[in-house]
């Protein structure tokens, strides 16, 4: 017993450095992935150390359930590639015990892990994608850096471009400058010429002060509340200047939004939070879903329909027939402009409806998508715990089978078998956001598919299969299709049983009245099924191979070169093959024993 807890210690040992070092390797991973996806919100921003470190803080956070999964496979495959490498599992295989025994404590592991995982994403992951996509959400409102380029129009501060020559890193001073200004409209615009200038922001970074010298400003001056826009002739101001001072609104604080309205999206609510927006928003479709067929079946089309009224001081239905209204009177009206004007109503009148049911069809489907992407939400809480055993019992036993250690080999694997994974379950979670599935078919589809191939690894493993043996396969087809490799015997240097040729006549005697037994039974049966016979052929391979190996011990090389025309399995299509290649093995052996009596 002492010896089991000391292998438990030693498994721990060996799985939990890589696995530190497999998670944060693949966390590194995704932040990269995350950063190039979201590098234009944050380049030319000026944002600080603090607020950058604390949107990746989020986001590291956020993306753990793409990199666990990634980690406990890499993991399990290092750890038991290592084992596998450098024998240590062989040997411990050897002293009996098994392999299930050898996991069991990275099983339990994983128990542990999957169940911090469940709570990670219930509790945790919440809080973390509320904070970090409102965050993100401020960074993209935020303003940028007024760094203005030399030689090329700059756009980035709102109702102006701005054109430069040249510039002074040191004191800030630009040269040569254009600026067009459409504040107050395309019609209303003025472009500013100056030969140098210098901006600045005031004290509380709400407004972009612009102070030029040497230069003048063209600005047009119409009025739309004038009354005649289109005249020829518009007024327009005209100023030269030596020190002007201009001041344009520009808000560059870094202004953070609130929380609230991204806890209240369902990628900030726990398992509670969101079933009851399930239900609640379920409720509601519903009831304005009969609301919609309600009013949809006492809506009368054409006269025909059912209509509520009074009668006798009382509600009443009454439903119309279609013989209340004369359609056809639509076409006798006094003259023909007017039944045409009667038919382009009622097709107006029908287009309005349509375009409206069409509205509240589109209201109701944005509600049920809502729905749905609470509902994938509330299943992804459980599909991280156990995507992380599936790709533990995935990558234990192939590690094990394939017994290659270091971080080549089982990272091609890992990267292989997880973007498998990302497809299937980018392509479930798609068919249930549009609800071409269930959600819970969609979103546990990767699941369903990984957990065959899991279950199929650890088998092989646990009866030391080889599951990466081709020549295996090979061999596998060949039997399938009938295209076996033909024997290659070779003549022994050392035979210790001589060939006997009275003994070899009635070997060969009995495979030839072998032969002749199967070729009648297939004779007996119709043309047609004589090709599917095969099971009848196979009766003479095992007399066919222990010809072989007795005959194999002969000197003669002749004999060796008939012996490799037998194939390895007879089917119908080899019958007579192989009873010509037994006739020339009698003649040669009857050869042989008329000269051993000749020469006693």
């Amino acid at each position: 017993m002492l010896g089991i807890k000391r292998l438990y210690t030693f498994m721990l040992q060996r799985f939990l450095p890589v696995f530190t070092m497999t998670f944060f390797i693949s966390l590194f991973v995704v932040l990269m992935q995350f950063l190039w996806r979201t590098i234009d919100d944050l380049v030319g921003k000026g944002l600080s150390v603090d607020v950058l470190g604390e949107l990746f803080f989020y986001a590291a956070l956020t993306f753990v359930p793409t990199a666990l999964p990634l980690a406990v496979l890499l993991a399990s495959l290092m750890t038991f590639g290592n084992l596998g490498e450098k024998f240590e599992l062989t040997a411990m295989k050897a002293s009996g015990i098994s392999l299930f025994r050898i996991m069991r404590p990275l099983i339990i592991l994983m128990v542990l892990i999957s169940v911090g995982a469940f709570f990670f994403q219930n509790n945790l992951l919440p809080v973390a994608q509320s904070k970090m996509w409102t965050l993100l959400f401020s960074v993209r409102q935020k303003s940028p850096e007024v760094e203005i380029p030399e030689r090329s129009f700059y756009d980035q501060i709102p109702n102006m471009n701005l054109y430069i020559e040249r510039k002074n890193p040191d004191t800030g001073m630009l040269y040569d400058m254009i600026i067009y200004d459409v504040t107050n409209g395309l019609d209303n615009s003025r472009v500013i010429l100056a030969d140098s200038g210098k901006f600045s922001f005031t004290e509380d970074k709400t407004r972009l002060f612009l102070h030029l010298y040497h230069g003048e400003m063209f600005e047009n001056l119409r009025d739309n509340s004038m009354g005649n826009t289109s005249s020829r002739y518009m007024p327009f101001r005209r100023e030269n200047f030596t020190d002007k001072q201009i001041y344009f609104a520009f808000d560059a604080n870094f202004n953070r939004m609130d929380e609230g309205g991204m806890r209240s999206q369902y990628i900030g609510q726990n398992i509670s939070q969101l079933r009851a927006s399930i239900d609640s928003i379920g409720a509601e479709v519903d009831s304005v879903g009969d609301i919609y067929a309600a009013d949809l079946k006492l809506s009368p089309v054409m006269g025909i329909g059912q209509r509520r009224g009074l009668q006798g001081g009382a509600a009443a239905t009454r439903t119309l027939r279609p013989e209340e209204i004369d359609v056809d009177s639509v076409f006798g009206a006094p003259t023909p402009a007017m039944a045409k004007t009667y038919v382009s109503q009622a097709l107006t009148m029908a287009k309005r409806q349509r375009q409206e049911y069409e509205f509240r069809s589109l209201a109701l489907n944005d509600r049920a998508k809502l729905m749905r992407r609470h509902d994938i939400e509330l299943q992804r809480k459980f599909t991280l715990s156990f995507a992380c055993i599936i790709f533990f019992f995935i990558g234990a036993p192939l590690g094990a089978i394939i017994k290659k250690g270091g971080l080549g080999t089982p990272l091609v694997v890992s990267v292989l078998l997880f973007i498998f994974y990302f497809i299937i379950d980018n392509a479930g979670y798609k068919m249930a956001r549009d609800g071409k599935t269930e959600v819970w078919e969609g979103i546990w589809l990767s699941s369903a598919v990984l957990l065959p191939l899991g279950v199929f690894f650890t088998y092989k493993a646990v009866g030391d299969s080889a599951v990466f043996n081709f020549d295996a396969y090979k061999a596998l087809f060949r039997r399938i299709t009938g295209r076996e490799l033909p024997r290659s015997l070779e003549p022994k240097e050392m035979i210790m049983i001589e060939v006997e040729p009275a003994r070899a006549l009635e070997m060969l005697a009995a495979q030839q009245q072998a032969e002749q037994r199967v070729e009648a039974a297939l004779n007996a049966r119709p043309r047609w099924r004589r090709r599917f016979a095969t099971r009848t052929a196979s009766q003479l391979d095992s007399g066919l191979n222990t010809l072989v190996d007795y005959l194999s011990n002969s000197r003669d090389s002749k004999v060796i070169n008939l012996l490799n025309k037998y194939p390895f399995r007879a089917t119908p299509a080899r019958l007579a093959a192989i009873a010509d290649t037994t006739r020339s093995l009698m003649e040669i052996f009857n050869a042989q024993e008329d000269a051993t009596e000749n020469k006693a």
